[in-house]
């Protein structure tokens, strides 16, 4: 059997029925709300990008859509999702006299992605909407729903249908290519059958509804306290990009101030000799001086995914700083700046879980024997040069809060930073000492998203 490759366009008609302005800067402001910095010049660059392509095809006017308002590559599957709603058609097909059962829709969906007939697949997905995804409200109205569809026609039973009617005796690599391209099309399928619920959902409740729902977070704006796993994977593939804009955001800043403190002196020398006019300012030169970064991690429970994506960005950022040492804890202090030397860092966190030393008894958080064994465990880790950076939701688990030895690293450091990953209406409640550690700390701050980290970084340098 031969099987050939995904051809068509994904993305359907656009509807010609609202002006195109109106379009653009609608979804100008939806990504705006969805957390993407697109702004009101972006929105006329994007107008006027569209004077350059053909507006009857709905490819070319997503791509230079996206050229001109997405910034980012992660931005890029939030674009596309406010793109189907705010220029996919509003106009609902009309509905199947007598919907077929769904024994018969698969049979016939089977044979028509087993030949590849993108058109008929499109209009298959079109029917199945209408006839498995619609919901009668309590009021009259009708939904639409893709989930419902997709309970009613199982693509992986559709999968292994097609992959069956191969036979035992095809060659294992024709097998895979054709499962391949199998699931490709499915896919379309599955975009299709989602685009026009869509579609059906922007004609009954307004483009404006449709995307409030459809946005989910962006990237840098997922809690790090709730990642799934992909999206763990995806923010770890973030860091050293984040890791690259904070270090030129610091540089430029170091530019910036390359002048040091007006040398009045100086000054009133070099006036002198022009009777005062013109003035010339002379600066003292400045010291150009990197701090030490120590870094004081809790690493227990739901702390770890915070823990470990900061600790991991600090060591991405360690030539912004003369030098970076790391410490991990849970009821016991490990250093482990060693471990997190990895190039890799799926292979640093790997390292980090398998060989820090940081539980003693039960596994429960203790910041009290944390800070006492950094202050005395390794007295030359915080000086006058150093930034201490505190990680951690600072709940002690009614155990000693060890207040006065963060009161002592505090006073013998540049400067004290502490990034809490619970919302601050929480701090100081139970067992949490955050209250009582933020009269020493010069910061306490909020953080527990990407985003959140690449404003916060920068304030440690």
């Amino acid at each position: 059997m031969t099987v050939g490759t995904v051809t068509g366009d994904p993305t359907g008609r656009i509807d010609p029925g609202q002006p195109l302005v109106e379009r653009v800067l609608g979804l100008t402001r939806a990504l705006r709300a969805g957390g993407v910095p697109a702004s009101t010049s972006d929105g006329m660059d994007a107008v006027r990008a569209l004077a350059s392509v053909d507006l009857a095809d709905p490819r070319r006017v997503r791509e230079a859509l996206a050229a001109t308002l997405c910034s980012s590559v992660t931005h890029r599957p939030l674009f596309d999702t406010l793109f189907d709603v705010h220029f996919a058609g509003t106009a609902a097909p009309p509905e199947v006299d007598a919907p077929r059962g769904a024994p018969a829709f698969v049979a016939d969906l089977a044979g028509r992605v087993a030949r590849g007939d993108d058109v008929a697949v499109a209009a298959l997905a079109r029917e199945a909407v209408g006839a498995f995804g619609r919901v009668q409200g309590r009021h009259g109205q009708e939904a639409h729903y893709a989930s419902r569809v997709f309970a009613e026609v199982n693509l992986g039973g559709l999968l292994r249908r097609l992959l069956d009617a191969h036979g035992d005796d095809e060659d294992a690599f024709e097998r895979r290519l054709a499962e391949d391209v199998y699931v490709a099309r499915l896919r379309r399928f599955r975009e299709e059958v989602e685009a026009d619920a869509r579609r059906r959902e922007v004609a009954r409740r307004g483009a404006d509804a449709v995307a409030r729902g459809a946005v989910s977070p962006l990237p840098e704006d997922v809690d790090l306290l709730r990642l799934s796993p992909g999206q763990e994977a995806e923010l770890r593939r973030e860091t050293r990009a984040l890791a690259r804009r904070i270090a030129t955001r610091l540089a430029r800043r170091r530019r910036r101030a390359a002048d040091g403190r007006l040398d009045a002196r100086r000054t009133l020398r070099r006036a002198a000799g022009t009777g005062g006019v013109p003035v010339a300012p002379a600066f003292a030169a400045r010291r150009r001086t990197r701090p030490r970064l120590v870094v004081l991690a809790d690493v227990s429970g739901s702390m770890a995914r915070f823990a470990r994506f900061t600790l991991l960005l600090c060591h991405a950022l360690s030539d912004q700083f003369a030098d970076v040492r790391s410490f991990a804890f849970v009821d016991a202090l490990d250093e482990v700046t060693d471990l997190l030397a990895e190039p890799d860092p799926v292979a640093a966190i790997a390292s980090l879980d398998a060989s820090a030393r940081v539980v003693r008894l039960d596994g429960h958080s203790d910041y009290g024997a944390a800070l006492e064994g950094l202050a005395t465990g390794y007295p030359d880790a915080v000086g006058p040069r150093t930034t201490l950076l505190v990680l951690g939701d600072a709940r002690g688990n009614y155990r000693p809060s060890g207040e006065t030895r963060l009161a002592d690293l505090c006073r013998r450091a540049r400067r004290a930073v502490w990034l809490n990953p619970e919302p601050a209406t929480q701090w100081g409640t139970g067992d949490s000492y955050a209250a009582r550690y933020t009269r020493h700390v010069d910061l306490m701050a909020e953080c527990r998203t990407l985003r959140q980290l690449e404003r916060l970084v920068p304030r440690l340098a």
